[in-house]
């Protein structure tokens, strides 16, 4: 008789108990995992995610349960998945660089997590008394949410502040960044900061950084183009692998994959289920007339027109005088507006973003420019609108409205710091420096992808899939 009450009670609660464990330990480590991004402070996070993480679970799950106490000791990060491998409980810069997998062990909290005290079981064996459990769970991140296109950053200054004067004097300071200026919409495949060529590439979806690749088929991308990430663990901290793309027709193997965002998957693999449409695919090209309704003349340019009148292309706004035409600033602000710059300039963006100005500042940002007396107050900017009265607003077919996302049009590329000479060629080692986000105004053709600067993504919070591990 009393096998039978130790099998229905102790057993019992020794399993609920276990499960409990293996809850605790794939939450914390899930949670770590997510913010590993190759840095001391990114360690610190995780070790913070993975406290906040387990806060509100209990075990003993009869009343309100008893809470977790977490301890730092049951985390570790590795460079590798394997149990056998190495793993450390901190790691300076060098170190950090490479551990992006966050074990928990639960032996390493409180022994009375694991602990079980039975109550028929030690009747018949005084050594189980007490049962100690313990559990532990791997997780780390197996893919980023970046494009596998990259372009030059414009000007190596992570920050500057654009100054503009007012017609009454007043002094307006506008942020840059890496040469972009939120707001505007840029042709990313006619770019160069260095010479006349422009300067695109192609990423390794599949090389982590710092490591030899073989030279990979540029339209092999467009798998990884549709979804908009690479299956590699992060993407700074040593050189990824780069090739030029072609000199005529760069996006000729890819831009239908980038379209997949507008709702078009004609010519391409990929499904509707796995690269869904945005929620909003009006395209906003300014380049026919009364597209752009917010903007007058609501004509111009389908991008900021470029020069070369300084020895590289760039756009004709970063000159010292103003364009000849106000269409040639191309489509202004149809997804982020222009950023104020704070003070210092290089302070990190705060959580709701920095402040931004008013379209009634168009004629001091953007001298002899378009003028703005028809752009939308609610919502903030066009693409947020959601009916199709307002002109800004399509949604997609009816057969993917349930599975289009917000913001799928939003591409994180790589800023890639660039010399007059490198990178250069195929397969040759490129440095990113910062991750943009570029709205697509309008779809991509096989020689352009104009898209609007919407600011950089922290390295930290670049989105990837984290997973748990056997």
């Amino acid at each position: 008789m009393l096998g039978f009450w130790s099998l229905a009670v102790d057993i019992g609660q020794i399993y609920n108990r276990k499960v409990d464990l293996y809850g605790i330990a794939k939450a914390a480590a899930l949670a770590a995992a997510r913010e590993l991004d190759g840095t001391p402070a990114g360690l610190v996070a995780a070790r913070n995610a993975a406290s906040v993480a387990v806060a509100n679970l209990r075990y003993r799950n009869y009343g309100s349960g008893t809470a977790f106490t977490w301890h730092d000791d049951a985390l570790s990060f590795g460079t590798t998945s394997s149990r056998t491998g190495t793993w450390v409980t901190s790691a300076g810069a060098a170190q950090a660089a490479e551990l992006f997998f966050a074990r928990v062990d639960t032996a390493g909290l409180d022994p009375a997590i694991s602990e079980v005290e039975t109550f028929f079981i030690r009747i018949l064996d005084s050594s189980l008394a007490k049962v100690q459990l313990s559990d532990s769970a791997i997780a780390g991140r197996t893919s980023v949410k970046a494009m596998p296109i990259g372009v030059c950053a414009m000007s190596p200054d992570a920050a500057a502040a654009r100054p503009a004067t007012s017609s009454s004097g007043a002094t307006l300071s506008e942020l840059v960044q890496y040469g972009f200026r939120r707001g505007i919409s840029y042709d990313l495949m006619k770019l160069n900061p260095n010479n006349t060529t422009p300067a695109r590439f192609a990423i390794n979806p599949v090389s982590e950084p710092g490591t030899n690749s073989q030279a990979f088929d540029i339209p092999a991308l467009a798998p990884f183009v549709c979804s908009g990430s690479m299956w590699i663990r992060r993407i700074t901290g040593s050189p990824i692998r780069v090739s030029e793309l072609p000199d005529t027709s760069p996006l000729a193997s890819l831009s239908t994959a980038l379209n997949t965002r507008f709702d078009t998957y004609a010519n391409t693999s990929c499904a509707p289920s796995s690269a869904s449409p945005d929620i909003n695919i009006k395209s906003y090209a300014y380049d026919q007339a009364g597209i752009v309704k917010w903007m007058s003349p609501n004509k111009g340019t389908p991008a900021v027109a470029t020069t070369t009148a300084r020895g590289k292309i760039e756009p004709v706004i970063d000159l010292p005088a103003p364009p000849a035409t106000p269409g040639e600033y191309g489509p202004l602000w149809a997804y982020a507006k222009a950023a104020k710059a704070p003070s210092p300039v290089t302070s990190p963006e705060p959580p709701g973003g920095y402040p931004t100005f008013s379209h009634t500042d168009w004629p001091t940002l953007y001298p002899s420019g378009p003028t703005s007396s028809n752009y939308p107050t609610s919502p903030p900017v066009p693409y947020l609108s959601s009916t199709t009265a307002s002109g800004y607003y399509q949604a997609p077919s009816l057969a993917n409205r349930p599975m289009a996302v917000p913001h799928r049009r939003v591409l994180n590329i790589p800023l890639l710091s660039c010399s007059p000479s490198a990178p250069s060629g195929a397969n040759a080692p490129a440095t990113v420096v910062a991750i943009g986000k570029f709205f697509m105004t309008v779809p991509a053709t096989d020689n352009s992808l104009i898209a609007e600067f919407a600011g950089l993504i922290p390295l930290q919070s670049l989105p990837g899939h984290v997973e748990l591990f056997p």
